[in-house]
């Protein structure tokens, strides 16, 4: 209760604001380490939580826990088989990896041509022509990497599959450069190889896809292994493993297991090739962590700094208020009041200048979005620090402003009336 009295008593703000006025200097530079300290949070917490952002928008498109394996030559001779042998994945290696890494959630058998090395096939739409990348893919690929279709069109289907359709589906790009600006593409027809296509789709190019750009053109894999001829033969595997799983663990396993179906030795890490998009997120998150972590450990450390400051500051005023606050007491104010007001004043002013940090860390972070809102190439985006991390933030500074205060707060108890009056 006397807490409170002491809170929302007109006379205790007048001597507070009355001991500020007497060290206006003093006070704003100590105040500006607080400030300081808070404002060093904010501003690399919400720095962290934009480049977290930004890669999250990276990989948006394509699950988190994915990657590619694919197959090499040999590096290493194994039962009776020489070094430099070519290995060929295959679809019945699909059933195998599902069945001994139980963590594996999708797997995608993927062929290409044009895309690593090879010519792009010829497409031709009347008279416009030009080369594209052809894909070779099932429907579960879009349930590792999203494919964005434009409204009237679709992605291959099972149905396409099974009876081996040739339809297609076209990048953005393509229908600019093969169609007329205001001619709908949907179910014409364009020839890829001097063979029939019929446009189901047109997908909408989104970066960090894998090797994908603007152009690709999908068709289904099963006409793919028709047309080229590829029999059961697969150039890559794009796989998702589950959410919980560990995909450092998950694509050794895999490779282990591919080395067992082709009979290649344990030891050799030439014969398979892979790219892990999961362990290189995970190492994003953990380093965006780290460096939240780090922009809390140096914020508090400069917030108690300040804190630390504050306290020598009301040490003095106690100390140059000694006969004030003997009179005080000698007039009846009781040792909670004058300790309490003591300690008011303390939190008074390391919220003050918290909330002054915040707000100029606020405009930080709004100038930095604002610089940053058209990046495309670099993934950051929306600097922000969560509501909880700020009320956080205040209350480790109102216990600080507390703690801090009792220190002088003791020394002004401790005055005896008497000696104060005699002080001169």
């Amino acid at each position: 209760m006397n807490s409170l009295k002491v809170l929302f008593d007109r006379d205790t703000w007048q001597e507070i604001f009355g001991s500020i006025s007497k060290n206006k200097t003093r006070t704003v530079i100590t105040v500006i380490g607080v400030l300081w300290g808070i404002f060093i949070y904010i501003a690399l917490s919400g720095a962290a939580k934009g480049l977290d952002n930004g890669f999250e928008r990276q990989f948006e498109n394509i699950a988190m826990n994915s990657m590619f394996v694919w197959a090499q030559r040999t590096s290493i001779p194994y039962e009776g088989f020489k070094i430099g042998r070519s290995v060929e994945l295959k679809l019945s290696d699909i059933e195998v990896l599902k069945k001994r890494v139980p963590e594996i959630e999708f797997i995608a058998p993927r062929n290409a041509r044009g895309v690593f090395g090879g010519s792009s096939p010829l497409v031709v739409r009347n008279n416009k022509s030009s080369n594209y990348n052809v894909y070779g893919d099932f429907p579960v690929y879009t349930k590792i990497a999203t494919k964005k279709i434009y409204e009237g069109g679709r992605f291959i289907n099972e149905e396409d599959i099974k009876y081996k359709r040739k339809v297609c589906v076209i990048g953005e790009r393509t229908q600019t450069e093969l169609f007329e600006k205001d001619e709908e593409p949907i179910g014409e027809y364009i020839r890829i190889n001097d063979i029939y296509f019929q446009v189901v789709g047109v997908h909408k190019f989104v970066p960090g896809g894998g090797f994908e750009s603007d152009g690709d053109i999908f068709i289904p894999f099963e006409t793919y292994r028709q047309i080229y001829n590829s029999g059961d033969n697969v150039q890559w595997f794009t796989i998702a493993a589950y959410d919980d799983a560990d995909v450092v663990k998950v694509e050794k396993d895999i490779k282990a297991t591919l080395k067992r179906i082709h009979r290649v030795s344990p030891e050799d890490e030439r014969a398979f090739g892979g790219f892990n998009l999961g362990e290189i997120f995970n190492k994003i998150v953990g380093f965006s962590k780290g460096m939240t972590l780090l922009s809390l450990i140096v914020g508090i450390a400069t917030i108690i700094a300040g804190v630390i400051g504050i306290g020598n500051i009301l040490l003095i005023s106690v100390k140059e208020r000694t006969k004030e606050l003997g009179v005080r007491r000698a007039l009846g104010a009781t040792p909670s009041e004058v300790r309490n007001q003591i300690i008011v004043e303390s939190v008074f002013l390391t919220v003050i200048a918290g909330i002054l940090g915040i707000i100029l860390g606020a405009f930080a972070l709004a100038g930095i979005n604002a610089a940053t809102a058209d990046l495309t190439d670099f993934p950051y985006t929306n600097p922000t620090v969560p509501i909880p991390f700020i009320l956080a933030a205040l209350f480790i500074m109102v216990f600080l402003g507390t703690l801090i205060g009792l220190i002088p707060a003791q020394r002004a108890v401790s005055i005896k009336p008497i000696d104060a009056l005699r002080e001169e």
